[in-house]
């Protein structure tokens, strides 16, 4: 995304809510850290985990030297943290030094294991906002469930986790201070207890996946990510930029932004359903950032990544938040685990963004990097090494997706589509070294919430086709545990049209998966200032209507109501109207919980917008002339949460 803007748009779309979650999937069918407890719990009298009021750590054990040999007490050197918001008269804290040389020591602190007996665990907090690095964590079965950090504040801050889920677990609190040398590089907590009465109770109180306002068949994050770049609540379950997509061995692999912190990691065998796995990777150290890109199957293991070459590493490309120096991290288990490259970066180059893939003819890899204006292209034998072929790309920013598509299905006659960050698209031709435009650039979504657009790779591997989702930038989820959604996954074609080729996007034919009941109709017609009520509500829907509407006349389809205005041939959905190159005969439309895309003559043109409903129910309204509704059909749509996806590995 644009990084200048960031602050204005994800600040303007955070919750506000001050959330906490998981840090990976739990294997326990009732260890769903963003659900709400199966049934209420009486209040009970308090239990202390720890109230740090004494002068040693009694039966916590520490490791590394940011602990010190104890709590520390009121007439210590650290008084002045003292004055933020303690109880009594200690605290647990990695600053213990009292100064800057106390954020160079790392260490952990571990409390003695306990039983879960209360629906809720409190305490205070303070320190980095450094998710896994400055943190509280609550471990059960090895695997941490909660975790929490501070604002990077030493106010002391009450939170809170739900574990109604675990009562009866055996769990144990493990403080960790992992920075060294960072500002903000300690942590601060006290009084952890276990109460049916925190003084501030965790927001998350809805089934996950189902809560109010999360899209019900578009992919949204359930992992928990903290935005260190506001010092405010946190934003639960953020996501921009799509990174990395791809297939391999039977399963689609979806990885996204979390801003510079981490890839947020997803698979899917059927491109509907899918399983968030915990982040891929996160940034090397502190503030060095884990940017966009993309992924790669080194088949040949071109690189030697692999000790083995019948398992080939998966490797991806990402910049640093330096914007200049360009990384990679692989994985050799399909993606469950991964190392970053201990030579990093493969290349220092001013830009950012690396779409990298395998050029046949040639036989060599390619990378495009983005900088503020154009793109550069770079080759390599080995994924290694890179050299500049000097032919740059103008007229282009950010997040490159560069892809080759038959005409109107001939393999004889294949061209070279290059997306842009903003979705504008050109097509032309590539022998590996330079990309020769054929036409201007066009957008590939007219809405205005479609951003950073990736496309699936290795797909030859699989049917073939070439499979396109964004970032739908800008949405708006009050209160929710999840920040931001993708768009449906679409497939694109290159067609001729009577101006030129251009790209057509459709929702892949896995939409018809989740049909429920259908509601359809045959040849309506509707006069100047009539209209008609469909008698349907619902916000999970897929909508197909052909339609004839004459030259200066307007079907107003009134969606919840969002309006999607059409004419004789264009469509918009508080946009610009977006042309289509004849008259409009087919409308297909996807109506999730806050969202509205909308496909117009097979895909020639489509607009993706982001909105929260006002109302319920289907109207479609005529003005300026008799319109002719051919056919309509609804479909009301299952969750893809309702069926949590399987991966394959």
């Amino acid at each position: 995304m644009d990084r200048r803007s960031f602050l204005a748009t994800g600040l303007a779309t955070a919750s506000g809510t001050v959330l906490l979650g998981v840090a990976g999937n739990s294997t326990d069918a009732h260890a769903d850290p963003l659900s709400g407890p199966s049934q209420p719990y009486p209040s009970k009298p308090d239990i202390v985990i720890a109230d740090f009021e004494s002068d040693s750590w009694g039966a916590w054990q520490t490791t590394g030297t940011a602990f010190g040999s104890g709590p520390v007490l009121g007439g210590q050197a650290i008084a002045h943290l003292l004055k933020y918001g303690y109880h009594g008269n200690g605290i647990a804290t990695s600053d213990s030094l009292n100064g800057e040389l106390s954020d160079m020591l790392v260490g952990t602190l571990t409390s003695p294991t306990f039983t879960i007996e209360r629906r809720y665990i409190a305490f205070d907090i303070g320190g980095g906002q450094y998710e896994f690095i400055t943190c509280m964590n609550l471990v059960i079965d090895g695997e941490v469930v909660k975790s929490a950090t501070g604002r990077e504040s030493d106010t002391l801050l009450p939170q809170s986790w739900d574990v109604g889920d675990y009562i009866g677990r055996s769990a144990y609190v493990e403080l960790i201070d992992q920075a060294n040398g960072q500002n903000w590089g300690h942590i601060v907590v006290d009084h952890i207890v276990q109460t049916d009465n925190p003084e501030q109770p965790p927001v998350v109180t809805q089934e996950l996946y189902h809560e109010t306002y999360r899209p019900q068949f578009h992919f949204t994050a359930r992992q928990w990510t903290m935005d260190r770049l506001n010092p405010g609540p946190l934003q639960e379950g953020w996501m921009n930029d799509l990174n990395g997509l791809i297939y391999y061995d039977g399963e689609y692999h979806l990885f996204a932004q979390r801003w510079f912190k981490a890839w947020i990691h997803a698979v899917s065998t059927d491109l509907i359903h899918w399983t968030e796995l915990p982040p891929a990777f996160f940034e090397e150290s502190l503030n060095s950032g884990v940017m966009s890109g993309t992924c790669v199957i080194d088949y040949a293991n071109t690189s030697g990544l692999s000790p083995n070459k019948a398992q080939p590493p998966m490797v991806a490309f990402w910049a640093r938040a330096d914007n200049y120096s360009q990384c990679i991290s692989y994985s050799l288990d399909h993606g469950r685990t991964w190392t970053k490259y201990a030579n990093n970066p493969v290349l220092q180059h001013a830009e950012r963004d690396p779409d990298v893939f395998w050029y046949e003819p040639a036989g060599h890899w390619v990378m495009v990097l983005s900088d503020n204006d154009y793109y550069d292209i770079f080759t390599s034998p080995n994924l290694l090494e890179w050299t500049n072929t000097n032919n740059r790309i103008p007229n282009s920013y950010e997040c490159p997706n560069f892809f080759s598509l038959p005409l109107d299905g001939s393999a004889a006659d294949t061209k070279w589509v290059m997306v842009r960050g903003n979705g504008y698209y050109s097509v032309g031709t590539f022998d590996g070294y330079e990309f020769s435009e054929e036409t201007e650039q066009f957008p590939s979504d007219g809405g205005p919430n479609f951003y950073a657009t990736q496309s699936w790779a290795n797909t030859a591997t699989g049917d073939g086709r070439i499979v396109q989702s964004a970032w739908m930038q800008s949405g708006t989820y009050p209160n929710m545990p999840f920040n931001q959604q993708a768009a449906f996954p679409r497939e694109l074609t290159l067609r001729s049209t009577p101006a030129g080729p251009r790209l057509f996007r459709e929702p892949i034919r896995e939409i018809a998966n989740l049909h429920g009941m259908e509601n359809s109709w045959k040849v309506l017609s509707l006069n100047s200032g009539g209209s008609w009520n469909l008698g349907i509500s619902g916000d999970t829907l897929h909508i197909t209507m052909d339609v004839a509407i004459p030259i200066n006349a307007t079907l107003t389809f009134d969606i919840n109501g969002v309006p999607l205005v059409l004419t004789y041939n264009s469509i918009a959905c508080g946009t610009d109207p977006q042309t289509v190159s004849g008259s409009l005969t087919s409308i297909e439309v996807l109506i999730d919980r806050t969202s509205v895309e909308a496909f117009g003559n097979g895909g020639e043109v489509s607009v993706s917008r982001c909105c929260l409903f006002n109302e319920t129910g289907l109207t479609l309204s005529a003005a300026g002339g008799a319109i002719s509704v051919n056919s309509l059909s609804v479909f009301q749509l299952s969750s893809i949460w309702d069926k949590l996806g399987t991966p394959k590995h």
